[in-house]
């Protein structure tokens, strides 16, 4: 199945979720609209013409606040079809959430912690959305753009100059 086909199927399912596609992106991607990713999601994986049964990766991207946006990315591929398909969901940075899909891909649980841990993207109705890399009391979302290194955390230095980093 060609991606034009592919494409065609879904936005058949879902005439308002479709936003646009990114034919620059390996493998070419869809622009889903935030609120049906959980509806879209759960319709590839159990199409029987679809079934991408494996989330490869899901992973978060901070545009910066210049664009006022970060994206959801999300990897799928269907093992019995061979298909790629790559999905793309623009948030609002100022309060990013979207519908968690670790019920339709258990593997989603952690990918969408990290996301939440390094980016602050909140996944609704994720089973256990805390840390997981980072403390529970560390300071901000080390990959926002705009993020600052705390000076201090428990009394232990984390930022200094990498000029005078050992090397």
């Amino acid at each position: 199945m060609t991606f034009q086909e592919l494409k065609q199927l879904v936005t058949d399912q879902f005439p308002e979720a479709i936003l646009g596609e990114d034919l620059n992106a390996t493998p070419q991607a869809l622009l889903v609209a935030p609120e049906a990713i959980h509806a879209v999601c759960a319709w590839l994986h159990a199409g029987e013409k679809t079934y991408f049964d494996s989330l490869s990766c899901l992973t978060g991207l901070d545009n910066g606040p210049e664009a006022g946006t970060m994206e959801v990315i999300y990897n799928l591929y269907s093992i019995p079809y061979d298909l790629h398909l790559m999905l793309k969901v623009s948030l609002e940075r100022a309060n990013p959430h979207i519908d968690t899909v670790s019920d339709i891909w258990k593997t989603a649980n952690w990918h969408e912690r990290e996301a939440y841990d390094l980016l602050g993207i909140h996944f609704n109705n994720h089973p256990d959305l805390r840390r997981i890399l980072l403390p529970k009391d560390w300071e901000g979302h080390p990959l926002r753009k705009d993020y600052e290194e705390q000076e201090k955390y428990h009394g232990m230095t984390v930022k200094y100059d990498r000029k005078e980093a050992p090397n």
